[in-house]
C-alpha cells in the first residue's frame, strides 16, 4: 500500500504547545523567562494545551499590560525560531518542572 506522507516528515511534524504574548497584535512574541541559576533564556513548552494552561497559572505574568494565549507551533520551528534568538526550548510539565531540553 502506498501513502503519501513520508516516514521523516512525520516525524518532524510534531506539534507542542507554547504561550503567546500579546497575540494577534505587531508586539506577539513567544513568552519565555531566564533562569535564576544559570541566566539562561529560555522558552516554556507543553506536550498538551491542558498543561500548558495549568502551567501558565503558576508563570510570573503581567495581565494587567500583557494579553496572553496558548497556541500550537511545530516543533521544529520554535526550535529553529529560539536558536536564532539565542534562546532553549524547555518541555515543562503543568506545574512548572522541568521536563527535558528540546
Amino acid at each position: 500500500m502506498e501513502t503519501n506522507v513520508q516516514p521523516d516528515k512525520a516525524v518532524k511534524d510534531k506539534w507542542i504547545y507554547i504561550v503567546v504574548q500579546n497575540p494577534g497584535t505587531g508586539a506577539e512574541q513567544f513568552m519565555g523567562f531566564k533562569d535564576p541559576d544559570s541566566e539562561k533564556e529560555f522558552i516554556p513548552a507543553f506536550t498538551s494545551k491542558e498543561e500548558a494552561q495549568q502551567c501558565f497559572l503558576i508563570m510570573p505574568k503581567n495581565v494587567m499590560i500583557n494579553k496572553y494565549e496558548v497556541q500550537a507551533i511545530l516543533k521544529e520551528d520554535l526550535t529553529v525560531t529560539a536558536k536564532e534568538n539565542g534562546l532553549e526550548v524547555f518541555l515543562m510539565d503543568d506545574k512548572g518542572s522541568v521536563k527535558g531540553k528540546l
